[in-house]
């Protein structure tokens, strides 16, 4: 089984429904998020930076210009 790292639960959604909308969501509202869900999150983007910034690795790029 792989580890996972970052997850997002139903409790994390409800809270930011009824911290932004005052409302929590019915289950046809959260099955229309979580369906979404994905397509909202730049992961691999935020791996890099993260990788990048924590790591102090150079890109790719920047090595064939070295």
């Amino acid at each position: 089984m792989e580890k996972i790292i970052y997850s997002i639960n139903i409790e994390d959604v409800q809270t930011v429904a009824q911290e932004e909308y005052g409302r929590v969501l019915t289950p046809d509202e959260l099955k229309k998020v979580e369906d979404k869900i994905g397509d909202y999150f730049g992961w691999y983007d935020a791996i890099d930076m993260l990788i990048c910034d924590q790591l102090e690795l150079p890109h790719k790029e920047n090595l064939s210009a070295e």
